[in-house]
C-alpha cells in the first residue's frame, strides 16, 4: 500500500512502476480507466515521485468548469475587473499550481471552448489575466484523467486532436477491477482495517460473503468495493459480516454455497504472501507479528501452515 494505492496483481505492479518511471519528467501524462479504478491515486503517485513533490498539486474537475467563467477559473483575474464588487481578485488554477502539478480530472468533459482556452495556455506557456497587460509564465506539470475512450472522442471531433497530442505524451491505462481480481481481497482488507481503526469495532467477513464480493462484476470498481465494505460493516450487528449484511443487489444465493474451497485457496495464497513479506522485512517473529497485528502464537501457527520456517531470521 502506498498513499492509498493497494495492489497485488502483476498488472497494477506494472502500472505503479510506470507511474514512478514517468514521475521525474515534466512530460504530460494522461491516465485512462473506468470510473472508480483509482486514476487519482496513480496521479498522486506521479506527483509524489516527481521533483515537484514539495510544490502544489492542484486538482480540478473539468466537468465543473463553467464556460461563462472559464477565463477566471483558468487564468484568474485582478481586483474587481470581472465582479465590480471590490474583490481583490482570484488566482487561476495555473497560477495556483505554479511550479507544481495540475490534475485535470475528467478532461474529456471539457467543452470545445474550454479545450481551446486550455490549448492556448499550453501552447503559449503563459497566462494573461483579463484586464491586465502583462502575462505570467506557466511552469506546471499537467496530468489528466478520463473515463472516456478519448481516441474515439478525437475521431468523432468531440475532442481536439492538437490538444490530445499535447496531453497524451505519456499514457497509463488502468484496467477495471473485474480484470484484476487478485486486488479485490487486499483492497477489501485495507478498507476493513481502516474502518476498524476508525470505529474501534472489530469485524470480519464470512466466507460466503467474501465469495459473493469476489465474484461481483464491480461496474463501479474500487470505489464501489469501498462502499460495499463500509455499508456491510455498519449494517452488521455481529462481529462476523454475513450474506445478510451485504447490499441486496450483491447477493447471489445460487452460487454462495460454492464458496468454501474456492475462496479459501485464494485467501491462503494472499495470506502466505503477506506473511512472507513481513518476515523478510522485519528482524524477528515479534516484530513481524506486531506489523501484521497478530499474536506471536498465531503467527507461528501460520508459519507452520505455510512452511515458511526457512525465511525466519
Amino acid at each position: 500500500m502506498e498513499h492509498n494505492l493497494v495492489f497485488y496483481s502483476e498488472k497494477m505492479k506494472e502500472i505503479h512502476e510506470l507511474a514512478k518511471q514517468y514521475a521525474p519528467f515534466s512530460t504530460s501524462v494522461m491516465i485512462q480507466g473506468e470510473t472508480g479504478v483509482g486514476k487519482e491515486v496513480i496521479a498522486n503517485t506521479i506527483h509524489k515521485y516527481s521533483p515537484k513533490s514539495n510544490m502544489p498539486f492542484i486538482k480540478v474537475n473539468c466537468g465543473a468548469i463553467s464556460e461563462s467563467l472559464a477565463d477566471s477559473e483558468l487564468l484568474g483575474y485582478e481586483n474587481d475587473t470581472l465582479t465590480g464588487n471590490g474583490s481583490k481578485g482570484k488566482v487561476g488554477i495555473f497560477e495556483s499550481a505554479y511550479n507544481g502539478s495540475l490534475l485535470l480530472d475528467e478532461v474529456g468533459e471539457l467543452s470545445p471552448i474550454l479545450q481551446a482556452k486550455l490549448l492556448r495556455a499550453l501552447q503559449e506557456q503563459e497566462v494573461k489575466k483579463p484586464g491586465i497587460s502583462w502575462s505570467k509564465s506557466v511552469d506546471v506539470r499537467i496530468i489528466t484523467c478520463t473515463n472516456l475512450d478519448i481516441v474515439n472522442q478525437v475521431k468523432s471531433n468531440k475532442f481536439r486532436k492538437d490538444l490530445f497530442y499535447r496531453l497524451n505524451v505519456a499514457n497509463i491505462e488502468i484496467p477495471p477491477l473485474r480484470k484484476r481480481k487478485e486486488d479485490i481481497m487486499p483492497l477489501l482488507e485495507c478498507f476493513l482495517r481502516e474502518l476498524i481503526n476508525r470505529y474501534n469495532i472489530k469485524k470480519s467477513f464470512s466466507e460466503n460473503a467474501l465469495f459473493n464480493i469476489y465474484n461481483h462484476k464491480f461496474e463501479g470498481n474500487v470505489r464501489e468495493l469501498k462502499n460495499i465494505v463500509e455499508s456491510s460493516y455498519i449494517t452488521a450487528k455481529n462481529e462476523v459480516i454475513t450474506l445478510d449484511d451485504l447490499p441486496r443487489y450483491l447477493i447471489d444465493t445460487k452460487d454462495a454455497s460454492k464458496s468454501s474451497s474456492f475462496l479459501s485457496d485464494r485467501l491462503d495464497k494472499y495470506e502466505k504472501e503477506i506473511i512472507s513479506n513481513a518476515l523478510l522485512c522485519t528482524s524477528s517473529i515479534r516484530s513481524a507479528a506486531s506489523l501484521l497485528g497478530l499474536s506471536n502464537a498465531t503467527l507461528l501457527r501460520r508459519i507452520e501452515k505455510y512452511d515458511l520456517r526457512d525465511i525466519i531470521k
